[in-house]
């Protein structure tokens, strides 16, 4: 009966117990982070995050378990709640929603129809309350009406239509003024973007651009990309990009076409996920690291001394883990850009993916142990 037992331990020593955190904000701009370190936690607002009292425990029962690989949190600002996607791997399809007035956790069930949750990039339409996503060449979208709690009845994915891009577009997708904004797109120059119009449901015939004040652009690459929230529950005007390889941080405004180019992560992490609220960009990494970089809307010379600092009271709360990632950040997106952002669906993380691998000198150890138990 030994070498079965063997050959289980040899197994599992293989196995990695993976945790995929997602961060968001709440509507009184308290930065949530759910699933970092198995717990949630409420970080406070922004003249809080130095501290170093650690942020406040608020993990309670009904919440997913957050061991997906790719999380990815959405914050509906009509309601005050975070919806989550593949937060559970046993329910992919389901939607964990927060009540965060409430603070309380319930679970939607979702008809995923042909949607496939292993690939796939989102974002939370403001107005609507309604997803749209990019998965496998077609558009879908998912009505939540306002609901900061699940229903009994089961919500579907609707198939919008093909999108007018090749098979291998790796989908980054940004959300202002109720438009999408494909970024990235085969044969759209670098510091443009494609559009969806939402409310029309139809693509605009030519690209935008959104050039720097010097002429220079933003690069034509896969990254990461979020949306900047209104105080005052408008639509979105900002979003933020930034390159999987952290070159720099960029600011698009669809109102003025203009993009400001602001520090980048000091943290390099190609598979780093993004959210952010009002005055803030906030970026996870996949060793648990959170940090924000300060920013006001219009302020173009505070925005361009603004540095990355860590979020203390989180790091107090959840001390990262000694590594992070810095391969590539994979072959699709996720990124919940009017409520947040996440690397590639397909194996990166909608939430930072954070691993812990059991060393083999331990596994060595445990099979010497249980060898001399066993004689």
């Amino acid at each position: 009966m030994l070498f079965p037992t063997l050959v289980s331990l040899l197994l599992f020593s293989s196995a990695t117990v993976r945790a995929s955190p997602c961060v968001a904000f709440d509507t009184n701009w308290n930065l949530l982070a759910f699933g970092l370190d198995s717990k949630d936690w409420n970080a406070g607002t922004q003249d809080t995050w130095s501290s170093s009292t650690a942020a406040a425990d608020i993990t309670t029962s009904g919440r997913p378990p957050f061991d997906a690989a790719n999380t990815t949190c959405y914050l509906s600002q009509y309601t005050n709640a975070i919806y989550t996607i593949n937060a559970d791997s046993k329910n992919p399809s389901s939607i964990y929603i927060y009540d965060a007035t409430a603070k309380s956790w319930s679970t939607q069930t979702v008809d995923a129809g042909s949607f496939d949750y292993a690939s796939f990039d989102a974002i939370l339409d403001h107005d609507t309350n309604v997803f749209y996503a990019l998965s496998q060449g077609n558009l879908f979208s998912l009505d939540m009406g306002l609901l900061k709690a699940a229903n009994s009845t089961p919500l579907s994915w609707v198939n919008v239509g093909q999108v007018p891009y090749p098979s291998s577009y790796v989908p980054v997708m940004a959300l202002a003024q109720n438009h999408i904004h494909f970024l990235d797109v085969p044969s759209v120059s670098a510091g443009s973007a494609d559009i969806f119009v939402i409310h029309y449901s139809y693509f605009q015939p030519e690209a935008q651009a959104y050039p720097l004040p010097n002429g220079n652009t933003f690069p034509a690459t896969y990254g990461q990309a979020t949306s900047f929230f209104q105080a005052d529950n408008t639509v979105q005007q900002e979003f933020a990009f930034i390159p999987s390889d952290s070159s720099g941080t960029y600011i698009i405004n669809v109102e003025t076409n203009t993009t400001q180019s602001l520090a980048p992560p000091t943290t390099k992490d190609t598979k780093a996920t993004y959210f952010a609220g009002v005055t803030a960009l906030v970026q996870l990494t996949t060793n648990g690291t959170v940090s924000y970089l300060p920013y006001l809307e219009g302020n173009t010379s505070t925005n361009a001394a603004a540095t990355w600092a860590s979020v203390s009271n989180l790091a107090a709360a959840a001390p990262p883990s000694s590594t992070s990632s810095s391969g590539s950040s994979g072959s699709s997106g996720s990124s919940g850009t009017s409520s947040g952002s996440s690397p590639g669906s397909t194996g990166t993380a909608s939430g930072a993916d954070v691993g812990v691998r059991i060393h083999f000198g331990v596994f060595v150890a445990c099979v010497l142990g249980f060898v001399a138990f066993v004689m």
